[in-house]
């Protein structure tokens, strides 16, 4: 899913950005499992509207960033909803091979059991595999 560029600046300035970066959260586009939740700046938002691909504003490295720039696990965008308050977003996306950095599907592999957090899911890679230290 993409938007031209004039089209991508008139659907970002109707978000509010007064209070920094918007917030992302990504799911699965076909079983609605969300697989992580991050943020966005306006270029961030702009860029993954008109190219189709996730990108991001990482607070810890301070910069913008593609999703699979490293890995080649990049996330295709197949719809995009927006909150009442214009400040969080829902994107649905075709995930290649998995989202977490941790070598998961989903960011969200661990539960709470028994008063203890427990991985209930497989890992897909290994991250040493795929990241240099």
């Amino acid at each position: 899913m993409k938007v031209e560029e004039t089209q991508a600046e008139r659907l970002v300035k109707e978000l509010d950005f007064s209070k920094g970066p918007v917030t992302a959260v990504v799911r699965d586009w076909r079983t609605k499992e969300i697989l992580m939740v991050a943020h966005q700046d306006q270029e961030a938002v702009t860029r993954t509207l008109t190219t189709g691909l996730m990108h991001y504003w990482s607070r810890s490295r301070g910069k913008l960033w593609l999703k699979g720039e490293t890995s080649g696990h990049f996330q295709e965008v197949k719809g995009v909803l927006l909150d009442c308050d214009g400040d969080a977003l829902v994107y649905e996306v075709k995930q290649k091979t998995a989202a977490c950095h941790k070598g998961y599907y989903s960011c969200f592999f661990r539960r709470l059991r028994g008063g203890k957090w427990a991985v209930f899911r497989k890992k897909r890679f290994e991250p040493q595999q795929v990241y240099s230290p």
